[in-house]
């Protein structure tokens, strides 16, 4: 899979622009704050029909327009695909081939991209959240039905919590009964999230750990490891898994109404992540922690390609100046020949590595984007 074409019309402070891809790597060369990350962002919104930096889309579109919109080609094994998202004060709309998608969640996973930026060396330490949204949009990228019982399980616990709050409030005895088909209905939907998220993380652990092992020099032994808030596990099927958490859910039941909060659930669970058994995220060096989490993307492209037969695009924003000489060469090492990559950087002076020296090269200065000579 592969960008062959990107359009970009009013996108942040980028001019209006086509630009032609290789199908190898494409370098953008330029100082900070001149636009090379909205670039980065455009290709990732192409993918996921949101950006990876704000939750507020207007404030993708350049300052004074009335919308912004990024268009692109994408060639894939055995097809080709015309894809084109425009956003505005009214909303977003998504196009396939021309159509407009009546769910976005069916745009999502037409192109499948992997996003490597500098606050993805946080995955490893940050907190659960950032964890969550890393699994969420990974899953999300190479199955629709997920993103549906994801946003089905999202639209029942905002009417929960919201319930519960009025039921810590004013103690309503009426609302005993919505409570039930509310908390029956987060059931069914949290069970299906958790047995994908179970099943995803075991795969990625196939890939994850032996790149570990080769980055760290065979010194460390990655392991990761879903960590829900009900006894739960990947042996389980569904209704088993939905008869736990409706245990879990009754003994939290008093609790839940004093605090006005639901507790359990996907939306409070986490990934741990342990080098030689120990907790990194607790334990582990700054070292170990960029490793870990280099590791982990790179099992993501892995992960992708298994599921899709198709290798995803890989974005790499700012990120070889944050890497060392080793881990610097193991990913360049790792994407040469392999997948279409797009590389960020002010500079790459010190850098002497063969793909690099072989990439299509683009300049960016204050917001006009142009390939080299």
């Amino acid at each position: 899979m592969y960008v062959r074409d990107l359009s970009i019309s009013d996108y942040r402070n980028l001019e209006a622009t086509t630009l032609a891809f290789e199908n190898t790597v494409n370098l953008f060369l330029g100082e900070n704050a001149q636009g090379k990350t909205n670039l980065m962002e455009a290709l990732y919104v192409l993918a996921f029909a949101k950006s990876h930096r704000t939750n507020r889309d207007r404030e993708l579109i350049t300052w004074g327009k009335d919308y912004a919109r990024v268009q692109g080609e994408i060639n894939k094994r055995v097809s080709s695909l015309s894809l084109d998202i425009q956003f505005s004060t009214q909303g977003k709309r998504a196009k396939l081939n021309g159509l407009e998608q009546q769910r976005i969640s069916e745009f999502i996973g037409a192109l499948n991209v992997v996003m490597f930026a500098p606050e993805d060396l946080n995955l490893v330490k940050g907190g659960p959240k950032q964890r969550r949204r890393f699994i969420d949009m990974e899953i999300g990228q190479i199955s629709n039905i997920y993103l549906y019982h994801l946003a089905q399980y999202h639209r029942i616990l905002k009417q929960r919590n919201q319930l519960l709050k009025e039921h810590a409030q004013k103690r309503a005895s009426e609302s005993t009964l919505m409570h039930e088909v509310l908390t029956e209905q987060l059931i069914k939907a949290a069970a299906q999230v958790v047995q994908r998220r179970l099943s995803f993380i075991h795969q990625l652990q196939k890939w994850a750990g032996p790149t570990h092992w080769s980055i760290s020099r065979q010194l460390e032994e990655l392991q990761i490891a879903y960590i829900p808030s009900a006894d739960v596990s990947l042996e389980l099927d569904l209704s088993t898994i939905e008869n736990i958490y409706a245990n879990a859910f009754e003994e939290k039941k008093e609790q839940e109404i004093r605090r006005g909060l639901t507790l359990i659930g996907p939306h409070r669970e986490d990934l741990a992540i342990y080098v030689n058994d120990r907790d990194i995220q607790t334990y582990g060096s700054q070292g170990q922690q960029r490793t870990a989490a280099l590791s982990l993307k790179l099992a993501e492209i892995e992960l992708i390609e298994k599921e899709t037969a198709d290798p995803p695009v890989l974005l790499l924003d700012d990120v070889l100046s944050e890497l060392d000489d080793f881990r610097q060469s193991h990913l360049l090492n790792t994407i040469q020949g392999k997948v279409q990559t797009f590389i960020t950087t002010t500079n790459i002076s010190g850098i002497e590595h063969e793909v690099l020296k072989q990439a299509k090269t683009f300049h960016v200065h204050n917001g006009n984007i142009s390939p080299s000579e």
